[in-house]
């Protein structure tokens, strides 16, 4: 129970179509495993609905809200949403994130449009989230925030906006990080490689034409750890030993969660 009694925002708890498990929900199940409180925030109200009908299954408490993260007044009202019902935040776990589904592309084909949607989901919202969720976390004198940025950040990745929002996404951990230390408040970011999520297979196989097993058999290969992608689960164990007191002296970090991904980055 190493969450007892916390209280945890998971923005993104829901899923993009396909089959096997995403970050968010899973994120959401196993803090609820370990004694949090979950508020399960999605765009989707019915797919945040469906992991908090997961967690409540598990015998774990979770309450649903609908925000989209394009829009601070959602940001501004999932967080008093969360003070009202429960009078503190101890956890944001930000974890919305979005390439070629939101029309990311490579650079001599990006559109305005596509960069800037990518760039509001990805960072913006990001932002927004911890501009309003730190003033109660200063007030409590504790806090963690925790963010999931990607392997792309630091390696070859040809899509413009998803590389550029990650990447800054590591910057702005750092930023909030330093500046929120003397308040007792820590903020880290995730880095997941190759995963085997909806989000990032099954769209992709939509988006090529692919079939999921020929877009999965690919990702596998390029894992240098066992030849196979990692799953939500390792992205939510390490956001739940982040989220604990286990890392209580963990701060600013940026921790990979890929497979020895990195290494071939020189990293």
């Amino acid at each position: 129970m190493r969450l007892k009694d916390k209280t945890a925002i998971i923005v993104g708890a829901g899923q993009s179509p396909g089959s096997g498990m995403g970050n968010g929900r899973a994120t959401a199940l196993r803090f609820a495993q370990e004694g949090a409180k979950i508020m399960a925030v999605d765009r989707d109200l019915a797919l945040a609905e469906e992991t908090s009908l997961l967690v409540k299954q598990a015998g774990g408490d979770s309450f649903s809200f609908k925000a989209d993260v394009t829009r601070e007044s959602d940001l501004a009202a999932m967080i008093a949403a969360a003070q009202k019902r429960w009078s503190r935040i101890d956890v944001l776990h930000y974890n919305v994130g979005v390439s070629l589904g939101g029309g990311d592309a490579p650079l001599a084909e990006i559109t305005e449009q596509a960069f800037d949607n990518v760039m509001a989901i990805n960072l913006r919202g990001a932002v927004m989230a911890c501009k309003h969720a730190l003033p109660v976390m200063r007030a409590q004198k504790s806090g963690v925030i925790l963010m999931i940025s990607s392997l792309a950040a630091i390696e070859n990745y040809p899509y413009v906006a998803y590389k550029a929002s990650k990447s800054a996404m590591i910057a702005f951990t750092r930023q909030v990080a330093i500046e929120n230390a003397a308040h007792g408040i820590r903020v880290n970011v995730i880095l997941p490689g190759l995963m085997d999520t909806p989000m990032a297979v099954d769209t992709r196989a939509r988006k090529t034409g692919k079939s999921r097993a020929e877009v999965a058999a690919m990702r596998d290969a390029r894992v240098p750890l066992r030849r196979k992608m990692g799953t939500a689960w390792d992205v939510a164990n390490a956001a739940l030993f982040l989220a604990s007191e286990e890392a209580n002296f963990i701060t600013g970090v940026d921790l990979l969660v890929d497979g020895g991904g990195a290494l071939g980055a020189g990293h």
